[in-house]
């Protein structure tokens, strides 16, 4: 399973940007999604996540602002980011917990997708 993450830029604080991440490979399904940041000098942290029947979680830091959203036909996760802050500036990057089908059977494995880099600033 490949995830392939967009949507990362500069943005003025109070801006807004969507971050997309859809994964692709064969014999797969999504259990969840999520994002996660990571800052310079901190720890990767999770951002939001939703399970393939819709449940959702957030960072206390971003609730009301961020709106995570997925496509179950298109295997992509969404992330709408508003009323971006300074703090918000961060490496995001893109998980999931996926069932694969494996020679050995159906195997629950988790796969990162690589950074989208997102700069708040003025």
């Amino acid at each position: 399973v490949q995830l392939q993450a967009s949507g990362g830029g500069l943005v003025q604080p109070g801006g807004s940007l969507r971050l997309s991440c859809t994964a692709s490979g064969s014999r797969f399904s999504i259990n969840a999604m999520g994002w996660y940041r990571q800052a310079p000098g901190t720890q990767r942290e999770l951002v939001s996540g939703i399970a393939s029947g819709g449940g959702t979680n957030y960072a206390d830091s971003v609730k009301g602002r961020f709106t995570i959203s997925l496509d179950n036909v298109k295997n992509t996760v969404y992330l709408q980011m508003n009323s971006l802050k300074p703090e918000d500036t961060a490496v995001y990057y893109c998980q999931t917990n996926a069932r694969v089908i494996t020679n050995l059977g159906v195997m629950i494995r988790e796969y990162w997708g690589q950074g989208t880099l997102v700069t708040v600033s003025s």
